[in-house]
């Protein structure tokens, strides 16, 4: 079965050697936004003659390429998810580092108006929120 990220590289008319169409499954099936080490220690678990050169040098293929976002959450790592078609945000955990998306169209509208009151039209952003569990009672 092709994965997501696969299929879009294939419509680039980018090269799929076998060890890219492992990366890309790997990458395709992550719920999370994992960084380079974790992408190589999953492909790995699938075929162990994947080298880490070989992970970085695609995922900066795949990141050159649009199919790949790159994101730097303050944890020192450069973490990566696909890109999607649907914009969302991100609130990151800061004592367990868990990254959750959302959506607001109120962040959204509100965005909007500050760049139309500043002179702009909004072309684009990126929110990241950080935040600590609210303390239980």
């Amino acid at each position: 079965m092709t994965s997501s990220i696969e299929k879009r590289c294939l419509e680039q008319g980018m090269k799929m050697t076998e060890q890219r169409r492992v990366i890309a499954r790997v990458l395709s099936e992550a719920v999370d936004h994992p960084d380079v080490e974790e992408v190589y220690r999953r492909a790995t678990e699938i075929d162990p003659r994947i080298s880490i050169a070989t992970v970085y040098r695609t995922v900066r293929l795949f990141e050159e390429a649009g199919i790949l976002e790159r994101h730097d959450f303050r944890d020192g790592r450069s973490r990566y998810e696909e890109v999607q078609e649907e914009h969302h945000d991100h609130l990151i955990d800061l004592n367990s580092g868990h990254v959750i998306e959302f959506h607001s169209e109120r962040i959204e509208e509100i965005q909007k108006e500050i760049a139309r009151q500043l002179g702009y039209r909004l072309i684009g952003h990126r929110l990241e929120l950080y935040g600590v569990p609210l303390e239980e009672k």
